[in-house]
């Protein structure tokens, strides 16, 4: 009579009872993490849909209970007929070219500026001066908004531009503390180079840091751009003339006109319609 004897392969090790049983494991741990993800993807992503669906729906499926959750049919003309509702080529004009073309341009430069200074020059009073100035990073603008009106107010420039574009021309806190991190990264020795071949500060600024800087520069002139674009209070405080609103304005001022007519089923499909448009 012969002995059966198991051999195990080599390089493959043996298989134990629990796991031939169980099979591969389930963690837990990481679908909680992924649902929760997609739970906050979800409370991110539905606000844009509800706002495209409803830009592409009728009156009556406005206010339809329970909600109408896809548009049928769909009103493509909401888009051309609330953008025709109110003069939103000028506002368009004003917002980019007027609003936020000039305020990213200006603040961009001047960051860029301040910024080389604070950290790559070494002057008396370095320290404290960037210190004051991150420090009025933890001033909210609703605290200044009050003396800033009635100093513009004094100065004319209520119903123009300028209490919006000249404040631009002397940097941002942030920017400027965002650059001087950046630049503090590039070497030294680049620098000191350009120096022994006789180049000026500004030559250094703008043939060296510069192109270096291009990922900085970059990341500025987006979230800059986005906060004119996306303005809504600053305008409001110091534009009173319509021909003078932004976009953020414009789709104020269009619901409240259909709102003044007693329309306020009109006033939200084309007010989704302009806000996508704009978005």
């Amino acid at each position: 009579m012969t002995t059966a004897s198991q051999t195990v392969q080599a390089g493959k090790p043996a298989q134990t009872g629990m796991q031939a049983r169980t099979g591969p494991r389930i963690n837990l741990l990481e679908i909680a993490k992924h649902l929760l993800l997609l739970l906050l993807a979800f409370t991110w992503i539905f606000p844009l849909y509800w706002m495209v669906s409803s830009a592409m729906k009728d009156d009556p499926q406005v206010y339809t209970v329970p909600p109408v959750w896809i548009p049928n049919p769909v009103h493509w003309n909401n888009f051309i007929d609330g953008w025709n509702r109110y003069n939103f080529n000028t506002a368009a004009f004003n917002s980019i070219f007027r609003y936020s073309l000039p305020v990213t341009l200006f603040t961009v430069l001047s960051s860029f500026i301040v910024a080389y200074g604070f950290a790559k020059l070494r002057w008396r009073g370095q320290s404290f001066f960037f210190g004051l100035c991150i420090a009025t990073m933890m001033l909210p603008w609703q605290v200044t908004m009050v003396p800033l009106f009635i100093t513009f107010k004094q100065l004319g420039w209520i119903n123009t531009y300028l209490p919006l574009v000249i404040p631009s021309l002397f940097g941002h806190p942030y920017f400027i503390f965002l650059l001087r991190q950046f630049f503090r990264s590039i070497p030294e020795e680049l620098s000191e180079a350009a120096r022994i071949e006789g180049a000026s500060e500004w030559s250094i600024l703008w043939r060296i840091i510069m192109p270096l800087s291009k990922p900085a520069l970059a990341v500025v002139v987006l979230f800059r751009f986005l906060w004119s674009w996306n303005d809504y209070l600053g305008p409001l405080i110091y534009l009173n003339q319509e021909h003078l609103y932004p976009l953020a304005l414009g789709i104020f001022r269009l619901r409240q006109m259909a709102l003044s007519m007693g329309n306020t089923a009109m006033a939200y499909p084309h007010t989704m319609a302009v806000s996508t448009i704009v978005a």
